[in-house]
């Protein structure tokens, strides 16, 4: 009887590992579906760049507006909104939390910002650049060579599925591709589906779902290579994922049952023995 323990270890090992092959067999992916950027097998090729993104001022944007003179106590009064408060909250690669955020300027849903002395000022539509000059311009009122500076202080994207690190992404400067987001995200796990992301876009009170794949150079040439404000990716799963977690929901209690079972048929071996 001797023999029985190891052979009922050794049965033990091999359920084990058959749970682990059949998890990786149904796992395998082609090498097609998991490059990127495929194309001409050539070592050099180009092509001309056809579009860009420029972001505008839209409703709902908090923006930073810096202020300068040769008169600094007079900056400060517009400064001021752009004071930080440390119970706001600021998203990141690491998720939301307490901590410090500018107030700044909320544009409302007209496309203005109320400043202090000069009032609420349209610049709804406008680039950063345009909306600068504007705001330049009401100042000489009040200021000696004024200059304003903007910056959107909440252009933000969100990651979602199969990637390493799904989060919402503050983008400082207002400009982001979706390869630098998704290495943001720390790329796709193996399981992700590359050639049918999702691209979800909310804008002039319009919601679109754009299907890119990642694994074309057509990406490049995309409507949906710039990302726009509160753009949402997600990242579907390919088959081999679902099929992999199913069969292991169904696969462990039933391993689970084996293992047990030849545990008490050992025991009770060991007892009558």
């Amino acid at each position: 009887m001797r023999e029985v323990y190891p052979s009922l270890a050794r049965l033990a090992a091999y359920c084990a590992l058959f749970v682990t092959l059949g998890s990786g067999l149904s796992s395998c992916v082609s090498p097609k579906t998991i490059v990127y950027f495929q194309g001409e097998d050539l070592k050099y090729s180009s092509d001309n760049i056809t579009q860009s993104y420029v972001p505008t001022i839209q409703s709902s944007d908090l923006l930073s507006i810096v202020v300068g003179s040769l008169s600094p106590e007079s900056n400060e009064i517009f400064n001021m909104p752009n004071q930080f408060n440390t119970s706001s909250m600021n998203y990141s690669a690491t998720g939301g939390g307490a901590r410090a955020q500018s107030v700044g300027y909320l544009v409302d849903h007209e496309g203005n910002i109320e400043m202090p002395l000069v009032g609420k000022v349209n610049i709804g539509g406008l680039q950063t650049q345009v909306a600068s000059d504007t705001i330049r311009k009401k100042l000489l009122a009040y200021l000696r060579e004024p200059t304003v500076s903007i910056r959107t202080l909440n252009f933000k994207v969100s990651v979602l599925g199969e990637v390493n690190r799904p989060a919402v992404y503050v983008i400082p400067d207002e400009r982001i591709t979706l390869p630098e987001v998704l290495s943001l995200a720390g790329d796709l796990t193996i399981y992700g589906k590359r050639d049918n992301i999702l691209i979800i876009r909310e804008e002039n009170g319009k919601r679109e779902y754009a299907r890119v794949d990642f694994t074309s150079r057509d990406v490049f040439r995309s409507p949906y290579y710039y990302l726009h404000k509160n753009d949402v990716i997600y990242i579907e799963p390919i088959k081999a994922r679902m099929t992999t977690t199913d069969r292991n929901v169904q696969l462990i209690p039933m391993i689970t049952g084996i293992v047990s079972a030849l545990g008490i048929l050992a025991l009770n071996l060991s007892r009558g023995f």
